[in-house]
């Protein structure tokens, strides 16, 4: 009996072709990971629906149905009793809505915030955030706003103002401003008065129905799964132009193939064992590599996570790594996220030490909204609960005490401080690994030119 023979030749072009399939899947998961991970988000946070009329944010089934184009709010500050959002601001309350723009313009209304700093964010699918409502570039006073999608050609009615959106699939992600309990029954009243409405010429109902894409057995991993939906998600809301040609490229691994009608009502390509395997050792490496990625250091233990104003270009690996681990992020212009997890020395958080922060005398954070600084637990990404209810400090914080050359200090430790200034200015933190975040809302020049000594994070001795 004669054993067939392979050539090292033919054993060198099977090892080329496949390496030069894993390179092509790494490009493609690169570009496509925010699109799964914005449908993971929309599965997740887009309302439920229960009954054929309204949306209801507490229904527990995991049917597929949506409503898009409807408002989902929180009620309260989020806490430690809160564990589903990770990285929680405490200083906000939080207004979601995932807008269909598939059957035409919509009209969203504000109330009069006048003072009180608000702002609904604007995530296209491939997570660009690409506009804004609110404080910083439409001020405080009521207004209407024509959203429409890429296709949209028309008259935009008087007295609207225009939001024209890259996408047909928009996040839109609200905060609004609390200033202590006693603020928050008028916060959410202005919730309340947030509204989305069909505009004229629109054919679509408000609410959409519409259907989930993900479901919470769903994983990254599957390599099978990504595809259909990422390729749903480029039938819909297609790549710019200038990604167009290297889309193209990547369908020879199964990426941004155009679905046919398929009886089974699945999307996207059907792999060969190449593709699936090229694709699952993609995702696998791409992931592990944007995880530990560090971000942009700033000095004293700072760093900046994400540095995006509207829009991440053809920065693709940037834009994944936001998509993968701060998803929803604000740009800079509207929000800077400034993060600490070890200190001044390297040496990890720990609410078992104590850290102090000084800023010198004219070195205050410099901020056209606020700003504010949490603590999280480092295994959970959640609040800690702690003895005094006290979840942020910063510039509203009543009863801080500056020191006598104006300088103020802020202690960080699980324990209550001794001295008594910094009794009045603790940041309780949580009594094992933690790490800080430091929002600057609306922040000036000298934080988005990067001109901003940030004090560092120092461990106190003895």
């Amino acid at each position: 009996m004669n054993t067939p023979t392979v050539s090292s030749a033919s054993l060198d072009d099977s090892a080329a072709a496949s390496r030069e399939l894993f390179d092509l899947a790494v490009e493609a998961v690169q570009f496509a990971l925010p699109l799964y991970e914005m449908a993971r988000m929309l599965s997740a946070t887009c309302p439920r629906v229960e009954g054929p009329d309204a949306p209801d944010a507490n229904h527990a089934n995991h049917t597929n149905a949506r409503w898009a184009n409807a408002w989902l709010h929180t009620r309260q500050l989020l806490g430690p009793q809160h564990r589903r959002v990770v990285t929680p601001n405490n200083d906000t309350l939080y207004s979601s809505a995932w807008l269909d723009l598939r059957g035409g313009p919509l009209v969203i209304r504000v109330p009069a915030m006048h003072s009180r700093y608000y702002v609904l964010g604007m995530l296209d699918m491939f997570t660009n955030p690409f506009g804004y409502i609110g404080s910083r570039t439409t001020g405080g006073d009521a207004g209407a706003f024509f959203v429409h999608g890429p296709s949209w050609r028309g008259e935009v009615p008087a007295g609207m103002r225009v939001l024209a959106c890259p996408t047909d699939t928009v996040w839109v992600i609200g905060r609004i401003l609390v200033d202590g309990a006693d603020d928050l029954a008028a916060a959410v009243q202005l919730q309340d008065q947030l509204s989305i409405e069909r505009a004229p010429g629109g054919t679509a109902p408000v609410p959409t129905r519409i259907d989930a894409w993900l479901q919470p057995q769903d994983r990254l991993g599957d390599a099978a799964r990504f595809v259909q939906v990422v390729n749903r998600a480029l039938a819909e809301n297609p790549p710019p132009a200038s990604a167009q040609a290297n889309v193209a490229r990547w369908r020879a691994c199964g990426i941004g193939v155009e679905c046919a009608n398929r009886e089974d009502g699945a999307d996207g390509a059907t792999l060969d064992a190449a593709q699936a395997d090229a694709l699952t050792h993609a995702i696998a490496q791409l992931t592990r590599e944007l995880a530990s990625a560090p971000p942009l250091s700033l000095g004293g233990g700072w760093a900046l996570p994400v540095d995006v104003r509207e829009t991440f270009g053809d920065d693709y690996r940037e834009r994944a790594q936001v998509a993968l681990s701060y998803i929803g992020a604000l740009g800079i212009e509207e929000a800077m996220y400034i993060t600490a997890d070890c200190d001044a020395e390297g040496t990890p958080l720990d609410g078992r030490e104590s850290y102090v922060l000084r800023f010198a005398p004219g070195a205050a954070l410099q901020v056209e909204a606020f700003w504010s600084l949490t603590a999280y637990e480092r295994a959970t990404c959640m609040l800690a609960e702690n003895a005094i209810g006290r979840y942020s400090l910063g510039d509203r914080t009543r009863g801080l005490h500056h020191d006598d050359d104006g300088g103020l200090r802020i202690a960080i430790s699980a324990r209550e401080p001794a001295d008594p200034v910094l009794r009045a200015n603790w940041l309780p933190a949580p009594d094992e690994r933690f790490y800080l975040a430091l929002r600057l809302y609306v922040p000036r020049a000298v934080h988005l030119e990067g001109r901003y000594a940030y004090p560092p994070v120092e461990r106190q001795r003895g």
